[in-house]
C-alpha cells in the first residue's frame, strides 16, 4: 500500500476525469491521498473532496507565490478549517524566490504567520521551498518550527540540509524528480537518508516521474517514486511502501 502525501486533485487539470484518476490510484494500491489547498479556490475544493472520499485528507494554507493576495480574513478562515477532523496539516507554505509575483518580505511575513497559526492549532506544516533554502531554514529555526514538525515537500536540496530539517522534526518527502536521470541531489538524499525519515508524493498534476516527465502527473504514479527509492537503496519496493505508509500514517495521524 502507498500514500501520496502531496497531491493537487483539486487542480483544474482533473476537471474532466477526476473519478478515473482516483480509480487508477486505488487500483495501483495508493490507498490514501493528502490533497493540498493553497488559496481560496483550491482550499474549498479540497474540503469538498474530504467530504466525498473517506481516504482523502486535506492540508490547508497559503502558497508563497500568492502571498500578496492573502488577507487576515483568509488566515482566520484557515484557522477555523483546521478544526475539521480531516484537515491534517497547514500549508503548503514557505518561500518561492523563482517567481516574483509576491515580494520576498511579504512572503516571509506570511510564512511566519502560518507557522504561528499551525502552532496554535497544533498541526504540522508543509513546506514549499524554491531557490530560498537559507531563508527557509533560518525562519523555521527562528519560529521554533520543531514544535509542530512538518514535511519538506518535494525535497530537492542537499543531504546536509535534509539532516538539519530532520533535527527540526521534519520529514523529507521525495517526488517525481528523484526518478529524473540528472537528479543528483534527490538521488543522493534517497540513498543516504534513512527510510524512517522519508515520505513519498507526486505533487500531481506537476512533476510527473520518468518515463512520463512533462506529461500530466497523477497519484497512481507515486509507485514509480517508491520504485526508484527502492532501487537506490537496494531494497524491495514492498519495504519502501510499508515504511513510507507507516511514516505517513503516524505523521498525519491517519492510522484508521
Amino acid at each position: 500500500m502507498f500514500i501520496d502525501t502531496h497531491v493537487h486533485l483539486n487542480a483544474d487539470q482533473y476537471e474532466e476525469d477526476l473519478q478515473e484518476v482516483i480509480n487508477r490510484a486505488l487500483e495501483a494500491n495508493v490507498k490514501k491521498m493528502v490533497v493540498i489547498g493553497f488559496d481560496r479556490i483550491t482550499i474549498e475544493r479540497a474540503m469538498k473532496l474530504v467530504e466525498q472520499y473517506s481516504f482523502i485528507y486535506a492540508v490547508v494554507g497559503w502558497h508563497p507565490v500568492d502571498a500578496i493576495d492573502c488577507t487576515e480574513e483568509d488566515l482566520k478562515w484557515i484557522e477555523e478549517l483546521a478544526a475539521h477532523e480531516k484537515v491534517v496539516g497547514i500549508g503548503e507554505m514557505g518561500l518561492d524566490y523563482h517567481w516574483d509575483k509576491s515580494p520576498k518580505d511579504v512572503q516571509q511575513v506570511l510564512f511566519r504567520k502560518q507557522i504561528r497559526l499551525a502552532q496554535k492549532v497544533k498541526l504540522p506544516i508543509i513546506i514549499h521551498n524554491r531557490d530560498a533554502t537559507e531563508d527557509v531554514i533560518r525562519i523555521l529555526q527562528e519560529e521554533e518550527a520543531h514544535l509542530t514538525g512538518g514535511i519538506m515537500h518535494c525535497y530537492g536540496g542537499s543531504v546536509e540540509t535534509a539532516k538539519q530539517c530532520i533535527e527540526m522534526n521534519f520529514m523529507i518527502s521525495l517526488g517525481g524528480p528523484v526518478t529524473f536521470k540528472n537528479a543528483k541531489k534527490p538521488k543522493e538524499v534517497a540513498t543516504k537518508i534513512p527510510l524512517e525519515n522519508l515520505l513519498i508524493e507526486t505533487d500531481a498534476p506537476y512533476l510527473a516521474p520518468h518515463p512520463y516527465r512533462g506529461k500530466r502527473n497523477e497519484p497512481a504514479l507515486v509507485t514509480l517514486v517508491a520504485e526508484e527509492i527502492a532501487r537506490l537503496k537496494g531494497i524491495s519496493i514492498e519495504e519502501v511502501a510499508e515504511a513510507t505508509t507507516k511514516n505517513a500514517e503516524i505523521f498525519f495521524g491517519i492510522t484508521e
